[in-house]
């Protein structure tokens, strides 16, 4: 026979992200489950890129909470504040709690309702669509999607992508980096590498880089790696597990280092890997066991360990082509496409929370 609801546990969860969400829909039943994330909705943010080309495509993959966690209490306020018991949120209320889930990701800015974001991808798709030349500042996998998403859907534009670094896309090998930047050229996309762009002084459309060099451009899109979303720990009593990184420092059942009843799940954590999506699930399938085995008051031996993924880098180039690395291999072309390209993940990802894709 299930516990009424005043008997179950109280888990509160800080992040409305891929980890948090997914976590959130797999416990809802197995306890008292509070999440706390500043909008009201789970965006599919492998997506977002194409639906700044394609506004349509954001009506699936940014998705309001209540659609999927029909068993828990959803507060849309930032979190500002832990104590050993208590969470505290912007809006004046206090959150009890018998286990905490903090799963805040990476720093970034989204407006609150469903409704605005989806204008945002209208009116970036705009933006787009009315400039004859677009900058790109970045040239991480952000930057280097959005460049191929444009340069397939957009031909005729002229695109520049700056990035500050010697080659893209950094984080994966020399000739994945290679493969992507002889893409790019290939569909007419300038790539100037070892210079960044002065922001701050653009003067009709022409913007100046590092070296010297003059770019024109209708429009331009900052595309940089965002900070870990974990400034607001520092004066929490979680202050002593962040680390020099900004990260939460997690042992290998995800609990955080000195907290007992709090646990830490995808990008915030110091597991050192990839900070992935698909990585972040396997964060949160290993948690979940771990909490229903505290939840179900089992002995802590029972609790099972993280031992690391298979670990896979899909970097997506416009609709039907892509490049990919994996241990033993990189490739590129259609074949990485037909892996992520054409749905980007999001009708997986809709099924996880048990939507339809």
């Amino acid at each position: 026979m299930e516990n009424s609801s005043a008997d179950k546990k109280r888990v509160v969860i800080v992040g409305g992200g891929a980890a948090g969400s997914i976590l959130a829909r797999s416990i809802q039943f197995l306890a008292h489950v509070v999440l706390i994330d500043e909008k009201e909705y789970f965006e599919i943010t492998w997506g977002m890129l194409r639906a700044m080309v394609e506004p349509p495509f954001a009506e699936r993959m940014v998705i309001n909470h209540s659609d999927y966690l029909s068993n828990v209490d959803i507060v849309a306020s930032a979190a500002t504040n832990i104590t050993n018991g208590k969470v505290f949120t912007a809006d004046g209320r206090s959150f009890a709690y018998d286990y905490l889930v903090i799963a805040t990701g990476h720093k970034d800015s989204f407006p609150k309702t469903k409704a605005e974001r989806l204008s945002y991808f209208e009116s970036e798709f705009e933006k787009i669509k009315s400039a004859d030349s677009i900058l790109i500042v970045g040239g991480g996998p952000t930057g280097v999607e959005l460049a191929g998403e444009i340069a397939v859907d957009f031909p005729e534009k002229k695109v520049t992508l700056v990035h500050r670094g010697s080659r893209l896309l950094e984080f994966v090998s020399s000739k994945a980096s290679k493969k992507a930047l002889d893409w790019l050229i290939s569909k007419r996309v300038e790539v100037l590498l070892d210079q960044s762009v002065n922001l701050d002084g653009i003067t009709d459309g022409v913007y100046k880089t590092s070296k010297g060099e003059t770019i024109k451009a209708d429009c331009h899109f900052l595309c940089i790696g965002k900070p870990v979303a974990s400034s607001w720990l520092t004066e929490t009593v979680l202050k002593d597990s962040v680390d020099t990184h900004g990260r939460l420092m997690v042992d290998e059942h995800f609990r955080v280092k000195g907290h007992l009843n709090v646990f830490a799940v995808g990008d915030i954590t110091d597991t050192k890997e990839m900070k992935q999506g698909y990585i972040a699930e396997k964060h949160v399938h290993v948690t979940v066991k771990n909490l229903k085995v505290l939840l179900d008051g089992g002995n802590e031996s029972k609790m099972v360990k993280y031992k690391g993924t298979f670990q896979a880098a899909l970097v997506s180039l416009g609709r039907k082509e892509g490049v990919a690395e994996f241990p033993f291999i990189t490739i590129s072309g259609c074949i990485p496409g037909k892996i992520k390209s054409g749905d980007l993940f999001v009708g997986k990802t809709r099924k996880l929370l048990g939507l339809k894709p």
